[in-house]
């Protein structure tokens, strides 16, 4: 028996290919379906009396024209009941054989021609967009750096948003939001190429402490702004008010949509009365849009991005130096820092950060150097909690710092107590230490309060005054008052005898007539203007 003939899709990828590449929409097609239309289709556009059929297979006749074109029809299955048609049979015409649609059978070879093919937004037109369009091709320089910066990162952005099946324009944001700058931090304290404000990125479980700064990481806060995006539209159902929420706030779009159908007014991104920031932020987008859509239009060149990741994941399973890891994986610590900007710090903990991105082409000199490190520890620094609150002099002294290096590598201003439980950076002792704890590296902190700058005063003793009364008089420690006295904590004071007191500046008496003496000036120069009028008269 001779068997039969299997079909294969002249769409499937080749298996060489990366499963990356393939789009959602299903490939799999009926065999004896594609081979019925097919024949249908060259029968009819040839003009063709005849066509091939394998002996016993039923031959049903249609007319095209004056001459008739036989038409294979596939024996059913076993078991199944036989379809019979009726009335007069048609030929189909080209236009009306269709299947479903397919991807190209190729990946486009730059990233941008990928994009380009997952724009799925409606445009948006109009004065503000033409305005934008003319500010970004008119700075030809500042668009070859920020799309030059942005080829690190644009990749695995393109990845995620087809992964969730997001219009590609998205991935365009970050030109608008940071010029894909992941160190961007804006005046209102938003950081990262996706600009999250320090509470939002909290919402989004994003890590802030002094180890690191997640809104700031490529990867995690891809992930935040891609759910947040994601969460905006679902309440909106349009894309352009989700993109307004992201700027100005859900509950700013929210308020501006109910007093628009309370007026009787549109709904649309357009028709919101909005700030002007907010105003010009989907513009701002369009503008680029059009410019990556016909970069030649206006006479734009963008930079060649392969179709290809940039950077891999790569672990780490020891506290590790950024110049150390930069230096095992043989690139620039620039470098290393542009694809690792959440690490503010000298140091990368492994319980906090256990992998760090690396160019793809320098992963594997990486692994390969780290499992041959020999040479001295992988981390020169370690973390370090305050046991009580203390000033920075006494923190570098039981750390082995100057005080200088100590305020300097834990940013710590002058004037200012380092309180008890927090977590400071100090350098590893010479001996074998182990690495930070996950619950340290995920929550260290440093807290400060004012340094109480204190005067020595002498007060007098009331009658029947003891070292508890006076020290409750001024708010200070009955231990304090005793030691600078040189008594006991139980002793008492004879009526008007001098305490020695430390008392901070703020309530002390010069602090009160330096407040007076504006107003003191104020009646003098007064008086002196009164007496050179009188004189006048």
């Amino acid at each position: 028996m001779e068997k039969p003939i299997q079909m294969t899709s002249p769409y499937q990828y080749p298996s060489s290919k990366p499963a990356r590449y393939l789009r959602p929409s299903s490939y799999s097609l009926n065999p004896h379906l594609v081979l019925a239309a097919l024949l249908v289709l060259s029968a009819v556009l040839a003009g063709c009396a005849t066509a091939p059929g394998m002996p016993g297979d039923p031959v049903l006749t249609a007319k095209s024209g004056s001459t008739p074109v036989p038409v294979l029809v596939p024996e059913p299955a076993a078991g199944a009941e036989k379809q019979i048609a009726e009335g007069p049979l048609k030929a189909l015409t080209p236009g009306r054989v269709t299947a479903q649609q397919v991807a190209a059978a190729e990946p486009p070879k730059e990233l941008w021609d990928r994009i380009r093919r997952g724009f799925a937004m409606p445009d948006l037109q109009g004065e503000l967009v033409t305005e934008r369009e003319q500010w970004y091709a008119s700075r030809p320089e500042y668009m070859q750096r920020m799309t030059g910066r942005s080829s690190k990162y644009l990749f695995h952005i393109v990845e995620e948003l087809e992964r969730r099946q997001m219009p590609t324009e998205l991935a365009l944001l970050p030109f608008i939001e940071s010029a894909f700058n992941p160190q961007a931090v804006s005046s209102a304290k938003a950081a990262g190429m996706w600009q999250f404000m320090p509470a939002t990125g909290k919402d989004f479980d994003l890590k802030q402490n002094i180890f690191r700064d997640d809104r700031r990481d490529v990867l995690a806060s891809t992930r935040a702004a891609l759910d947040y995006l994601q969460r905006l539209h679902r309440m909106f159902g349009d894309w352009h008010l989700a993109l307004a929420a992201y700027n100005w706030g859900e509950g700013s779009v929210g308020r501006a949509i109910a007093k628009n159908q309370k007026l009787g007014l549109g709904t649309s991104y357009s028709e919101l009365s909005m700030p002007a920031e907010t105003r010009l932020y989907v513009p701002k987008l369009q503008a680029v849009k059009n410019i990556v859509a016909n970069p030649q239009a206006f006479n734009t060149e963008l930079p060649l991005i392969e179709n290809h990741p940039y950077f891999q994941q790569v672990e780490i399973t020891r506290d590790i130096d950024v110049a150390l890891a930069a230096q095992l994986a043989d690139i620039k610590i620039e470098d290393f820092k542009a694809l690792n900007p959440s690490a503010h710090r000298p140091v990368i903990l492994a319980a906090g950060t256990p992998q760090i991105l690396l160019p793809w082409d320098n992963a594997i000199v990486f692994q390969r150097n780290f499992e041959g490190h020999r040479q001295g520890q992988f981390a020169s620094w370690t973390a370090w909690t305050a046991p009580s609150t203390m000033n920075p002099t006494e923190a570098a002294r039981r750390t082995g710092m100057s005080e200088h290096e100590l305020r300097s590598i834990n940013n710590i201003p002058p004037r200012m107590l380092i309180k008890a439980g927090s977590t400071l950076l100090v350098p590893r002792s010479g001996k074998v230490e182990q690495d930070v704890t996950s619950h340290v590296a995920d929550n260290g902190h440093v807290s400060l309060a004012p340094e109480i700058v204190t005067r020595r005063t002498t007060v007098k003793a009331r009658k029947g005054e003891t070292v508890a009364t006076l020290a409750r008089r001024y708010g200070l420690t009955a231990a304090s008052v005793a030691g600078w006295n040189n008594v006991s904590a139980s002793s008492s004071f004879k009526v008007g005898k001098p305490v020695i007191v430390y008392l901070p500046l703020k309530s002390s008496a010069p602090r009160a007539s330096t407040r007076a003496r504006p107003h003191v000036k104020a009646v003098k120069r007064s008086t002196r203007q009164s007496v050179v009028k009188s004189k006048r008269r």
